[in-house]
């Protein structure tokens, strides 16, 4: 029998060079991946000798990888991710990172950490990245079948306490407003970079059992709203790694209600941002089974209206009509003066359910009533959601181009326009170009001439 021919180790130039870049022997940074892995609650014996059998070419195994890219990143003061250590080992990072539900806490851990990590060094194949619906399914149907962690507590690295976590609270009740107000182009960058620098130290930290389900699911709702904030930027493809990363943060949370959110405020949004009706309607049912009796009555309208938007956009009218109205008879079970509202869905009032029954409305192709709920949208979002009062004027003059009041139209429109001038969102781009498309038609009218003229204008 023949022997196999040996496969040549080809010599890992670019760990070759990060190395000295940082300025590090190898004992130097074989000690700093020793010192990180503890950190982690790993006994990690790395020597010289390790690091030159790595630059020869030898992959290590398991955690180590993303260890040394953390080494290295903290002596050269900027992200520092395993394609660049040259330590990828031929795994398609395109289509890897943060698209996992991952199996274990540590798992998790790794994954949205790699993901924060990607983020702010700015990968391409992160910012280029497409959505998959499968992608958007499957970590569904993990999180519905998918038992509870057993136990999140962690004994390596900085204590955490309870004051590290209302620290995280308040930055991201900080960062929503400022969100709301001026849109996701001027907040993002802010976000991305907290929790690479920050949330990410908190996890990899020590705390007990209860502090550390407190920390995953104020983790969980910061790295939501990082990936809101991507579909603001016009990154629909990292939106979802984003997503699919709040969704295990909350499992690892024990917090079924707000794994629902993510999946029926999120995913099902993304889905119907990128005209997969049938998705939105998936993710929307999987959000109430698997929150089913966890949930107060103001979260089961928000679940209910993701699914109605999903039956709109299917042309389905009479499922829409069933689901709808049981999202507003269960909003107003809902009692504002409770106080039993998780502060994720205190926000979602009979504005925001009228905001998404206008969308629903206008898919339908019902005008009137789209034009009425995108009123009543309007007169119970304060100014300060402007991106939201941007979005719901856009929706009156659409219902109003389907009416064929072309000229009241052009002037909502302009309202609208006036709005996003503020704000940086793409999103409010996109409702600004479904506009101008439903105006084409009536290109001749002097009142769309005059509208078009002063879209010119600004753009210019």
């Amino acid at each position: 029998m023949a022997a196999r021919p040996l496969v040549a180790r080809q010599p890992n130039e670019r760990l070759q060079a990060l190395i000295q870049e940082a300025g590090c022997s190898n004992a130097g940074l074989a000690r700093r991946v020793n010192m990180v892995g503890a950190e982690r609650g790993l006994d990690l014996r790395y020597d010289k000798t390790s690091v030159a059998r790595w630059l020869r070419g030898q992959q290590p195994r398991g955690r180590a990888p993303g260890i040394i890219a953390e080494a290295l990143g903290r002596k050269l003061g900027r992200t520092v991710t395993i394609d660049e250590v040259g330590m990828a080992n031929g795994r398609n990072l395109a289509s890897g990172v943060g698209l996992q539900f991952a199996p274990t806490v540590l798992g998790a851990i790794e994954q949205v950490c790699e993901l924060w990590r990607s983020d702010v060094g700015r990968r391409d194949f992160l910012s280029g990245s497409t959505v998959a619906a499968s992608a958007l399914v499957e970590p569904s149907r993990d999180w519905l079948i998918s038992g509870a962690d057993p136990q999140v507590a962690r004994a390596a690295g900085a204590r955490v306490g309870p004051s590290d976590v209302d620290a995280l609270r308040a930055m991201t009740a900080a960062l929503v407003d400022l969100d709301r107000q001026f849109g996701s182009g001027h907040v993002r960058p802010v976000v991305v970079h907290y929790l690479n620098s920050v949330v990410s130290g908190m996890l990899s930290g020590s705390y007990r059992e209860a502090v550390g389900r407190e920390l995953f699911a104020a983790a969980a709702r910061l790295t939501e709203l990082a990936g809101y904030m991507a579909v603001d930027t016009g990154q629909p493809g990292l939106a979802q790694r984003y997503y699919i990363q709040a969704l295990r943060l909350a499992q690892a949370a024990g917090d079924r209600a707000y794994g629902g959110y993510v999946l029926a405020a999120s995913m099902s949004h993304l889905a119907a941002q990128l005209g997969n009706p049938r998705e939105i309607a998936q993710l929307a049912r999987a959000a109430q089974e698997g929150a089913r009796g966890q949930v107060p009555p103001r979260a089961e309208a928000m679940f209910l209206a993701a699914e109605a938007r999903g039956h709109a956009l299917l042309g389905d009218a009479h499922a829409f009509g069933r689901v709808a109205g049981l999202a507003e008879e269960a909003l107003e079970r809902a009692d504002p003066e409770s106080g039993d509202d998780p502060v994720w869905i205190a926000h979602f009032d009979d504005a925001y359910l009228a905001d998404e029954l206008a969308h629903c409305h206008r898919d339908l192709g019902q005008a009137r009533e789209a034009a009425r709920a995108a009123e009543r949208s309007l007169a119970g979002h304060p100014e300060t959601r402007a991106r939201r009062r941007a979005i719901g004027l856009a929706l009156l003059a659409s219902a109003q181009i389907q009416q064929r009041e072309v000229e009241e139209a052009c002037r909502t429109a302009t309202r609208a326009v006036e709005l996003l001038a503020t704000l940086r969102s793409s999103r409010g781009a996109e409702y600004l170009d479904d506009l101008r498309e439903r105006l084409e038609p009536y290109g001749r009218e002097a009142a769309v001439r005059e509208f078009e003229a002063r879209l010119d204008l600004l753009a210019a």
